[in-house]
């Protein structure tokens, strides 16, 4: 579907001199000289310069060709890039690596210059241009100006020279390099919208410049790992001493943790051990149990297991220790511990034609006029909660939000996240309590539809879902859910039975989980089915079989081999919702 146009053609520049005001406003202890003055000596340029400039720094790379800088509103492109020239932000006909030329140029192009060298190497134009690119990459070719590549393009190379003040712009504007100067226009033509959170004058991201330094050193380690670069280059570059800020630590924490894991695998233990030892990732002291173990060591890792056993950091931590230490209590010779075996949910087998989309084979299968099966999976228990608990998810908190364009608040997976905003959550669950919750949900379905939101996909969501599970699901199944959700957000917000089933005639309601032919119960689904077990909540697990492609079986039809345990099928899909989660 073709976007509508912005009616200011200038949209882009506008949205950039916003940056430029919200930086002034809140980061001017922070900013260098070199970005105070490239401020200044911006907003002195030409209008079509300053649009040009722009324009090339939200744009990927730094290599452009004039005739790609083509834009009505600006004109001419050579004249607005000659200021831009003087000024040395941009270069003209920079030398350029082999891999830079072939991003830059077309197939044709290039073979109009370089066929000799290609026939040379038993090329021919009907080869293709990344086996070009390799032969002529393996003759070493020195980088060049884009005219001594290609005499005859008719073309000028422009290279952008500020590239990395746009980056420490964008760093600090949204806290982060993973959102992109994308979000205003997907803002402005109403592809996303955002929650309106008041922010103070003072919110930001960064408190010192240290800190952004030290955002943008560990996001370029994190590119260098994602490269495969050596693990030896890597672990140098990589501060060795914790931060004391938090949030810092966290990442640092996490990209030991993947270092370590590379290494785990490649079986360097003993570097993996101590990465993992020095890393503050929740994972990294089971992985240290495993590793230990792996190297014989057993003593040494039961005394760790133990430790771990009596104050997991999650529910996943003791699942694991639970399938880990009687493994280690056999290999010390210790005397085996009796343990309690977990409920069990209901368990459903069905025997179907085969479907490409086995969810929703069974909830066709399973489905009734007065019985409704909805494919779910996350989404429904998740929005609730975030309906329920909008305000005080989105709640104004310092270092929550420092920019318009957040989805949710930037401490969500904290560990105090929940702790910071324990009043706001109790009174937000206290209306289920009070009973008017549903109330509540529907009308905060009705006046934030579309917004962004970490727990909400509209998508997969309507008001008959939603009227169905607020008649069914009763406040108590609802409260328990919503507080598991709150103990784990990053870990519990998955693992959720892929449908759920309503009775609404008799206020009750079953949920599925889905396991097609050589499909397993995953650990986070099996800690969800566990927990909903635990509390008497009402859940199944159906085991689905394809029946043999016969002409009896098809005559049969599926409900002649199906058993559910007891409950009625029918044959239609019925009200199956959307698969859009």
């Amino acid at each position: 579907m073709a976007l509508p146009t912005l009616d200011d053609p200038f949209y882009y520049l506008a949205n950039f001199h916003t940056v430029l005001d919200w930086l002034g406003s809140r980061y001017a202890d922070l900013l260098s000289v070199e970005e105070r003055d490239f401020i200044a000596a911006f907003e002195a340029l030409p209008r079509p310069s300053r649009a040009l400039l722009v324009r090339m720094v939200m744009r990927k790379g730094v290599d452009f060709r004039a005739s790609r800088l083509c834009y009505a509103e600006i004109g001419d492109t050579e004249t607005a890039a000659a200021p831009l020239i003087a000024a040395g932000w941009v270069e003209t006909d920079a030398e350029l690596a082999l891999p830079a030329l072939f991003a830059l140029t077309t197939k044709s192009e290039l073979a109009a210059d370089l066929a000799p060298w290609l026939a040379e190497l038993g090329l021919s134009r009907s080869t293709g241009k990344t086996a070009w690119r390799e032969a002529l990459a393996a003759e070493s070719p020195a980088p060049r100006a884009l005219p001594a590549w290609l005499p005859s393009l008719d073309d000028t190379h422009y290279r952008l020279t500020v590239d990395a003040i746009g980056e420490r712009f964008r760093l600090m504007f949204f806290g982060n390099l993973r959102q992109q100067w994308s979000e205003f226009v997907l803002a402005d033509l109403g592809v996303y919208r955002f929650e309106s959170v008041p922010l103070a004058a003072s919110s930001r991201a960064f408190s010192r410049r240290g800190e952004l330094e030290a955002y943008h050193h560990l996001h370029r380690c994190r590119e260098r790992f994602d490269a495969d670069e050596p693990l030896a280059d890597l672990l140098a570059a990589i501060p060795r001493e914790p931060f004391d800020n938090p949030w810092l630590e966290r990442r640092r924490g996490r990209l030991l943790y993947k270092l370590a894991y590379r290494c785990e695998r490649h079986g360097e233990l003993q570097q993996a051990l101590a990465l993992y030892h020095d890393s503050a990732a929740p994972e990294a002291r089971l992985r240290r149990v495993r590793v230990l173990e792996r190297l014989a060591r057993f003593d040494d890792a039961w005394q760790l297991a133990q430790r771990a056993e009596a104050a997991p950091v999650s529910a996943a931590e003791a699942q694991a220790l639970g399938r880990i230490v009687p493994r280690l209590r056999r290999k010390l010779g210790l005397p085996r511990r009796d343990t309690a075996v977990p409920a069990e949910p209901e368990r459903i087998t069905l025997t179907l034609s085969r479907s490409g989309w086995v969810e929703g084979a069974v909830a066709a299968h399973l489905s009734r006029d007065e019985a409704p099966v909805i494919y779910v999976e996350n989404t429904l228990i998740n929005a609730l909660f975030g309906l329920l608990c909008w305000e005080a998810i989105f709640a104004p908190l310092p270092g929550a939000f420092f920019h318009p364009f957040h989805s949710g608040p930037a401490d969500l997976f904290d560990e105090d996240f929940h702790a910071r905003r324990q009043a706001l959550f109790t009174a937000c669950l206290a209306a289920l309590e009070r009973g008017d919750y549903g109330d509540i949900v529907r009308q905060r379905f009705r006046d934030k539809y579309g917004i962004q939101s970490p727990f909400v996909a509209w998508s997969a969501l309507d008001e008959r879902t939603l009227t169905l599970a607020l008649t069914c699901i009763p406040a108590r199944h609802l409260r328990i859910w919503f507080e598991r959700l709150l103990g784990d957000i990053r870990a519990n917000r998955a693992g959720m039975p892929d449908l759920i089933q309503f009775w609404p005639g008799e206020a009750r309601y079953r949920m599925i989980e889905v396991k097609g032919p050589g499909d397993r119960l995953q650990d986070n689904q099996k800690r969800w089915l566990a927990f909903c077990a635990e509390h008497a909540m009402p859940v199944s697990v159906c085991y689905v079989s394809w029946e043999e492609q016969s002409l009896d079986a098809a005559a049969s039809g599926p409900d002649a081999t199906a058993e559910d345990g007891g409950v009625p099928l029918a044959g239609a899909l019925g009200a199956l919702g959307g698969r859009s989660a």
